[in-house]
């Protein structure tokens, strides 16, 4: 067991069902516990307190949105239930003891913040892709706060594998912590390539270092080098396609958070058009 206890932090939006599959997917296929972390909103009366409202007035308000929240989270368990039930993994409320499971936390407040704390008590943080590309601030908590790597996947995801994986280097601290951090699922991975452009490579030094500090983990990596596209993220995303990859391993940037990763360019296209999990680290 790589890992023991994965955290993964959802909301609301569209695709809710297809996104607690792939979470779920990926904690069965690690035999791993998977702690769900639901977050709330506020009630209204933060929200409303300094509106002049009467204590009546919010108090109804209170009691509407208390209500809906409640109707969502059981409607929210349920769906969580059958899909554990459709994954083959136990879900619930309340830790079980000495079995692998699900356990689902409901947490009233500002999602961010709460993700940046829950976050620090697990060996990897899982996120499905953002809507459209676009890093939320919830997503980039996950990458940038929580100290742990994290485990991109698409929205909508029904297989999920690490027998095949591309390493992306750009000879950066962000790509290198990436690579460290993922040496257990590079060890048991069944093929690994690492692909880079000539810009990072410099003249196969950087390259051929890095298959050797590989080898000292018994894996046994091949590499190659790809031209870049005007398109940022383009040629990390084409080679993983073409090369029949199941997961990238790529590091993320740190003074623009996950606007921008390997080959210098912004994260959007990778994020937006990704078919397969990224594994990153800040």
């Amino acid at each position: 067991m790589i890992y023991k206890k994965m955290f993964f932090p959802i909301g609301g939006g569209e695709e809710l069902k297809e996104r607690l599959f792939a979470a779920l997917l990926i904690a069965k296929y690690f035999d791993a516990n998977l702690e769900i972390l639901k977050c709330l909103h506020d009630t209204g009366k933060k929200m409303y307190k300094n509106l002049g409202i009467s204590s009546h007035i919010m108090k109804e308000i209170d009691d509407v949105i208390a209500l809906k929240a409640q109707e969502e989270s059981i409607e929210f368990e349920k769906a969580l239930i059958e899909i554990g039930k459709i994954v083959g993994m136990d879900v619930s409320t309340t830790p079980i003891p000495n079995k692998v499971h699900a356990l689902l936390t409901v947490k009233e407040g500002n999602r961010s913040l709460l993700v940046e704390e829950e976050s620090k008590f697990c060996d990897i943080v899982i996120a499905a892709a953002p809507p459209s590309g676009i890093a939320t601030a919830t997503f980039e908590t996950s990458v940038l706060k929580s100290g742990k790597p994290v485990l991109m996947f698409p929205r909508k995801m029904k297989t999920f594998n690490t027998k095949s994986i591309l390493i992306g280097w750009n000879n950066t601290v962000e790509s290198s912590r990436a690579i460290t951090s993922s040496v257990e699922l590079l060890k048991q991975a069944q093929r690994v390539q690492i692909v880079s452009s000539d810009e990072y490579s410099g003249d196969m030094v950087k390259i051929n270092q890095l298959i050797e500090y590989l080898k000292f983990h018994g894996i046994d990596a091949s590499y190659k080098i790809v031209e870049t596209t005007r398109i940022p993220g383009q040629a990390l995303l084409n080679a993983a396609l073409d090369g029949n990859f199941d997961l990238i391993v790529a590091g993320a940037y740190g003074h623009k958070g996950l606007r921008e990763l390997m080959f210098g360019g912004a994260t959007r296209y990778l994020l937006e058009h990704s078919t397969l999990p990224v594994f990153m680290s800040h």
